[in-house]
């Protein structure tokens, strides 16, 4: 078969290695894709994410027979709808649906609901009404922007005042755009993050191995909120007890919660989670696509075939014995441009990439980076590279994935030293 994957950061990429790697699949299409991913796919530069007509007639020129949309942008803009429209199986969901990401609010009031556990909170479109609530609280909180705004749009705020200044900036600097229009702020949960993905066609459910991201800048989760600065799975965080109950209290819950708000599902369920120390999980936020950097961790934890899951999921004919879950620790480091997530220089010469991946269980991932006019690749965003390593056991793939960081360079480079210190930590 013939799959086309819509995007081209480190998700699509590690999406794009994965499927080639199908015995099932006989060529990997990827729009607008990089030239990193040239590897896998045939990339198609000139066609938008967002352009549904284009994308349909690249599939028909194409004889495409799978569509796996990456980024939650073009879900939230309804190309898969257009898609499906078209006659395409589609692994991604359509518009409404995508508003349990692109929406905040949307996805507090449907967690209300349906009585899915969750933080308390309150939505605000004005600057005053906000602050006025934030003075009551008087104390630690987090802020969200509403809208998409690439992982970063949350301040988790120690203080009153560090969230009047986490309001000023999302909704009278608008830092975020459009995204911050409106914001929601909630109750900061105490306990151990982990992101739970459950692939669906809006009736049965296959769940891959749980992991764990790290979204902080800097070490010991300090400093500001990026797209995510490094992941690993299987998260241990997740037992056979909790995982029951995410499954019972929390994804069941919100399938039917969809089909009862008459909102079709077919792709992946990705939920944040908070999980504290007695083992009580309660979702952060939904995202309706694969997460990056956590899918670069999964693609090389997973022993499975994706190609099998993405296409049942996209027909609505998902096969709910297929075992995801099996497979090799794995621990994906993001090399990130210095100043990220804020103002960063581009443009920097990258060495080191072939001597990295020289092991064989090391595959780098390309986040933000360009064709070098040398040859080699340049940085061309803020997260650059994603290095991932799989191994026997969690410490191995640990150690493999930061001997191969130690072997790029590129200036400015900046990563966290501690991607899975929790884990390791773990008795």
């Amino acid at each position: 078969m013939r799959v086309l994957v819509v995007g081209s950061g480190g998700r699509e990429h590690a999406l794009a290695w994965k499927i080639a790697r199908s015995p099932r699949v006989e060529r990997v299409l990827a729009v607008p894709g990089s030239a990193a991913m040239e590897r896998e796919a045939a990339c198609f530069a000139g066609v938008g994410t967002d352009d549904a007509a284009a994308l349909v007639a690249l599939a028909a020129r194409e004889a495409v027979d799978l569509v796996v949309v990456g980024p939650e942008g073009p879900l939230a803009a309804g190309v898969a709808d257009r898609l499906r429209d078209a006659g395409l199986a589609v692994f991604g969901p359509g518009r409404a649906a995508a508003q349990l990401e692109a929406s905040k609010s949307f996805a507090k009031e449907f967690m209300s609901r349906h009585r899915i556990p969750t933080a308390a909170h309150a939505s605000f479109a004005d600057l005053d009404a906000a602050k006025a609530h934030v003075r009551a609280l008087d104390g630690p909180c987090v802020v969200k922007a509403d809208g998409l705004a690439a992982g970063k749009g949350v301040a988790v705020c120690e203080t009153p005042e560090a969230a009047l200044r986490a309001l000023e900036e999302t909704m009278a600097a608008r830092r975020f755009g459009a995204a911050g229009e409106r914001v929601v702020v909630e109750e900061r949960l105490e306990g151990e993050e982990a992101s739970f993905y459950a692939i669906t066609d809006g009736e049965r459910v296959v769940t891959l191995a749980a992991a764990q991201d790290h979204k902080r800048a800097l070490d010991g989760d300090r400093g500001e909120n990026t797209g995510g600065m490094g992941a690993y799975a299987p998260a241990p965080v997740v037992g056979p007890a909790v995982e029951a109950r995410i499954l019972s209290e929390i994804v069941q819950p919100t399938l039917r919660g969809l089909a009862a708000d008459g909102l079709p599902y077919r792709g992946v369920l990705f939920i944040g989670l908070m999980i504290d120390r007695s083992g009580v999980p309660r979702v952060i936020e939904y995202n309706v696509r694969f997460g990056d950097p956590e899918t670069q961790a999964l693609v090389r934890q997973m022993h499975a075939d994706l190609v099998p899951l993405l296409d049942g999921a996209a027909r609505g004919a998902l096969d709910p014995s297929i075992d995801a879950r099996a497979g090799d620790p794995a621990v994906c480091v993001v090399l990130a441009s210095g100043g990220y997530p804020r103002a960063f220089e581009t443009g920097k010469a990258i060495d080191g990439i072939d001597d990295a991946e020289r092991d064989p269980e090391v595959v780098v991932f390309h986040a933000g980076t360009k064709r070098a006019p040398t040859g080699g690749f340049s940085t061309a965003g803020g997260r650059v590279l994603g290095v991932t390593a799989r191994g026997a056991s969690f410490a191995v793939a640990r150690e493999r994935a930061y001997a191969a960081c130690a072997r790029i360079r590129f200036e400015g480079l900046h990563l966290r030293r501690d991607i899975g210190a929790r884990a390791l930590a773990r008795p």
